[in-house]
């Protein structure tokens, strides 16, 4: 009875994985990155078959859930029609509860049949006796065994504690239950005293915006969160996590974060072969409807780095919502499984971002000064700008404030606390972060995200004649207007790299430098467009046109 109550409210299965050591014939060469993408003729996995009985109920059971789903979306609409109608009163709402407690009895009298289809099935009984076994002594064999299944992740033990670093729990200065630490905006007018009558003034200014910001701004800004396209999404993510386990040996955990959300990821461990990019992590940070089963971490798969990807707070398998607190404690715990439990050191360790992934990738650097470099592909300086684009000008005020105190993703300004290489990728078509149209290059936010990390770093190069002159570089759209604009100032290379040597040598490698300051302005013309150069490659694309591996460089350094 105890099984079947378990088959009742166990976790719905997708697909079996086979052993995977019984499948490979043993070799004593180790594998490369090229070997591993050619799976074996007899696939490893399979979809997990479920009886008749199983199948009809889940099938009842997940309709049942998308229109839960839409009735969730559009409530506040059906309330006010509700309302207009005059069907909100009690002689009418009494029967509507009648016949909803009549659906949902019905709807657990098919979740119990589906559960007796699951006792039915040898394949389901053992699944959810290993899940069971694993949830009481999470062992090496057990974790091994349950490896084997793809199921709802939500039943997924947890592999990993925000905790868990002996240094975490000694610490006082660690990330709190509330949260890691984040960089706050500036008060909009300051000066202005903070009185309880300013305070109620501005209290429906915030109202506003709060209910903007966790209502329709958190949806725009991150659609993958939205359960109909996930839904939708469902065959392609468990095609990616399978082709990630079976051609790549991929390696799925759960960690919990400081928040208390489950955060999904998917480790490929290239450290045992030949290659020696394997030694080196790549952290990935998707975009606002990216998952790592089909995201970003194939770049770098392809390039032979062993890689960590997750998922967003709120997709697919991670818990939550992606408000930039959470992303910031998904990404603080992300780090920490890296360093702590997958035994990478952090000059080891490469974040690659891709678009809005750039907000944690920044804050990463910010909060992670040792990682050895940091890559952002697509990625922009500030979302206020991307935000105002999109909604209309009579909203200017209410946009500006909802993102400041609700959504503010600060790319520019956290990668400026980041001493490291840094690699900018620009998207020269990019319809999603250019504030006019595609075409205009001058109006994508990848270059402002250049400009403030180069006139921090050096500000007396990117001074007026160095800001000019990158500015001209900036505009080139292809590889030939660019190789004619730094052709045409004649750019010294082993002078430039020579200067910049002997400044660090004599001052130190904390930015920022003040090399420049008794220069000529033909030499901080050519140093700027020098550093500019090095700082930011242009890739002729869209923003969604996955990056071919040969385009994944380290980023440079003197």
């Amino acid at each position: 009875m105890a099984k079947l109550l378990s088959c009742v409210l166990g976790p719905r299965l997708y697909k079996i994985y086979r052993e995977r050591d019984s499948e490979r014939a043993p070799s004593s060469v180790p594998e490369t990155p090229t070997s591993v993408t050619n799976p074996p003729s007899s696939s490893w996995d399979t979809y997990y078959q479920p009886r008749a009985l199983e199948k009809h109920a889940d099938s009842i059971l997940a309709l049942a859930s998308v229109f839960w789903s839409i009735s969730y979306y559009s409530s506040p609409f059906a309330f006010f029609y509700l309302y207009r109608k005059g069907y909100l009163s009690l002689s009418k709402v009494v029967p509507f509860s009648h016949y909803a407690g009549t659906l949902l009895l019905l709807l657990a009298g098919i979740a119990c049949l589906r559960g007796i289809g699951r006792w039915t099935n040898p394949q389901y009984r053992q699944f959810i006796s290993i899940l069971e076994a694993t949830h009481r002594n999470q062992s090496a064999e057990n974790k091994r065994q349950l490896a084997n299944y793809n199921f709802d992740f939500r039943s997924w033990p947890v592999d990993f504690h925000w905790e868990e670093p002996s240094s975490r729990k000694e610490s006082r200065g660690g990330p709190s239950r509330r949260g890691v630490a984040l960089l706050r905006p500036e008060p909009l007018h300051r000066g202005t005293a903070d009185t309880f009558l300013n305070r109620v003034k501005k209290l429906p200014c915030q109202i506003t915006s709060y209910l903007v910001a966790h209502t329709l701004g958190r949806r725009m800004l991150y659609p993958g969160s939205v359960y109909l396209l996930q839904k939708a999404l469902m065959p392609v993510l468990l095609q990616g996590q399978a082709r990630l386990v079976e051609e790549c040996n991929g390696r799925r955990a759960k960690l919990l974060a400081c928040d208390g959300n489950e955060i999904d990821t998917m480790f490929v461990d290239r450290r045992g072969t030949a290659e020696p990019q394997g030694q080196k992590l790549v952290i990935c940070c998707e975009g606002n409807a990216g998952f790592y089963e089909v995201g970003c971490v194939s770049t770098p798969l392809e390039a032979g780095y062993s890689v960590l990807g997750w998922n967003h707070p709120g997709f697919a398998g991670s818990t939550g919502v992606p408000f930039p607190q959470n992303e910031a404690n998904a990404m603080d715990v992300v780090v920490q499984f890296a360093i702590h439990r997958l035994g990478f050191q952090p000059q080891d360790i490469v974040v690659y971002a891709w678009s809005i992934g750039g907000f944690t990738a920044t804050w990463a650097a910010m909060c992670y000064p040792d990682i050895s470099a940091v890559i952002l592909d697509a990625s922009f300086d500030d979302l206020v700008p991307l935000a105002l684009k999109v909604m209309p000008d009579s909203w200017r005020a209410l946009v500006t404030r909802t993102v400041r105190q609700h959504l503010n993703l600060n790319n520019a300004e956290q990668l400026c606390r980041y001493q490291g290489p840094v690699l900018l990728i620009r998207r020269t078509k990019d319809e999603i972060i250019t504030t006019t149209v595609p075409e205009d290059v001058m109006s994508n936010r990848g270059n402002d995200l250049l400009l403030k990390l180069l006139q921090f770093r050096y500000p007396r190069v990117m001074a007026e004649e160095g800001l000019r002159v990158v500015r001209q570089w900036l505009e080139a759209s292809s590889q030939l207007e660019e190789a004619s604009i730094y052709s045409r100032w004649e750019v010294e290379e082993d002078w430039c790299v020579s200067v910049l040597r002997s400044y660090q040598a004599e001052h130190g490698p904390d930015f920022p430098w003040s090399v420049g300051e008794d220069m000529k302005a033909e030499g901080r013309q050519q140093l700027a467009l020098f550093l500019a150069r090095k700082h930011l490659h242009n890739f002729e694309a869209t923003h969604c046109t996955p990056l071919p591996a040969q385009h994944f460089q380290m980023p440079w350094h003197l």
